[in-house]
């Protein structure tokens, strides 16, 4: 079967920089809907569409195409008393306290990069702005996608990719909405 609209598929896959320095070496295969529903980057649908179980290739997807350029404007430094405890590098909330900051920065997740004695530092871009990655792609399986699936725009099952938001879980008394680091 060809990967088309509509199709579920399976890529095993390597992300490393232009450097060709590993970024991630997916254990788990990438299971996503194609056609144009935002589950992966367009330039990976780009570079399948068509293509059958068996394929393989490598692209470099610049910024503009991925995760943007770095954007020194999204680092805050925030006094240590306005997050909660404990608090860790590499720990991400969602938006500023306050309501500081514009309307874009809402809903943007922030990663602790530093903790100095009264000082945090926050990070709204996202780890991999700024470089131009590639992907070491292997399609796997293809399959049509279900009508659950199609209604509501990503794979069911075990690896796909979709993410629940329990908006109950969060805690009231924080100004900053905590996330799992991904």
């Amino acid at each position: 079967m060809k990967i088309i609209k509509n199709t579920v598929v399976t890529v095993l896959y390597k992300l490393s920089d232009a450097q060709d320095n590993l970024i991630e070496d997916g254990v788990e295969p990438m299971v996503y809907l194609h056609g144009g529903y935002e589950n992966t980057l367009p330039k990976i649908e780009e570079a399948l569409e068509g293509k059958e179980a068996g394929y393989n290739v490598t692209i470099q997807v610049e910024p503009a195409d991925a995760f943007g350029d770095y954007d020194a404007a999204l680092v805050k430094v925030e006094p240590r008393d306005r997050l909660p405890t404990p608090l860790e590098v590499g720990m991400q909330f969602e938006g500023m306290p306050d309501g500081e900051g514009d309307d874009e920065e809402d809903g943007l997740l922030f990663t602790v990069t530093d903790i100095a004695d009264d000082k945090v530092v926050l990070d709204g871009n996202h780890p991999l702005a700024g470089i131009s990655l590639r992907f070491t792609l292997n399609v796997t399986e293809v399959r049509a996608a279900s009508d659950e699936e199609l209604a509501h725009g990503h794979v069911h099952g075990a690896h796909g990719h979709h993410e629940e938001h329990n908006e109950e879980d969060d805690d009231a008394g924080n100004e900053y909405r905590s996330h799992p680091i991904h």
